[in-house]
């Protein structure tokens, strides 16, 4: 599967979109964030920690050379600036995307029961837990935008897989979550949704060892073959549904992945 961008219209135009994730030009937020842009939205990244020099610095490669605020989704006064900075420099936002995920070193890599408590809440307070608080605190800026567009980022959690150990199961209560989150924010006419993405050599998989053994034959498995190394796909998913065509697509997870999650052996 390889995606070409061509002549792209402006399903974005206008459309003002928190992004966070963006580490590398591997990410699939920065392909988001980079089709955003060229789809007409206006960007704003977050980063934090010592993660944010990179995010600085990959952010000079986009089209359009967005701002980037710190944001950490564990320190609420953190994320309470950014709402103060967006609403100070907005009004309103029209759309967020959650590519926030992080485990312990213990809590990936084949020893699932050696796990302590300690490193399996990180897991979940930063990969599951943090969907709801950012949805927390965007929700009147998303609400003054006419509702808007809450986008996460997921890997498929219905089965469990090699090495992805807690991991997976945080990405299992991130679904859930969303389920939660697009209840709680239906009534303001925030549509809320996850994509659930194939195998993709970023960042983030590097750190998991024991990866590359599923990632080696997803292209084998998948019907529509799939590219290990190609972001655009799932950005295309992710920025179709910020925009205005899904009106009334919410609480769903949408399968970018080949075709895998479909088919059992």
């Amino acid at each position: 599967m390889t995606s070409q961008t061509t002549d792209l219209p402006q399903l974005l135009a206008g459309k003002r979109l928190l992004v966070t994730g963006v580490l590398t030009e591997a990410s699939i937020a920065f392909a988001t964030a980079r089709m955003a842009q060229q789809l007409g939205a206006e960007i704003v990244l977050t980063g934090f920690g010592k993660g944010i020099r990179l995010t600085t610095r990959v952010a000079e490669r986009l089209p359009s050379t967005p701002d980037v605020l710190e944001m950490d989704v564990t320190d609420i006064e953190q994320m309470g600036a950014v709402v103060a900075e967006l609403g100070d420099r907005w009004g309103a936002v029209d759309g967020v995307v959650h590519a926030i995920g992080f485990a312990p070193a213990s809590a990936i890599g084949g020893n699932f029961l050696e796990t302590p408590w300690e490193d399996v809440a990180t897991a979940v307070q930063v990969s599951t837990y943090s969907f709801a608080s950012l949805a927390r605190v965007m929700a009147p800026l998303l609400k003054a935008g006419g509702g808007g567009s809450y986008v996460g980022l997921d890997f498929d959690a219905t089965v469990a897989w090699p090495s992805y150990d807690w991991m997976g199961v945080a990405k299992a209560g991130l679904e859930s979550a969303c389920r939660y989150t697009a209840r709680e924010l239906g009534a303001q006419g925030t549509r809320v949704n996850l994509v659930a993405a194939g195998p993709l050599k970023t960042m983030a998989a590097r750190q998991i060892e024991g990866f590359k053994s599923f990632e080696d034959t997803w292209g084998e498995r998948a019907p529509l073959g799939w590219d290990i190394t190609d972001t655009e796909p799932v950005a295309r998913v992710v920025c179709s549904l910020l925009g205005d065509w899904m009106p009334g697509v919410t609480g769903e997870i949408v399968h970018c992945d080949g075709g895998v999650h479909a088919i059992g052996a």
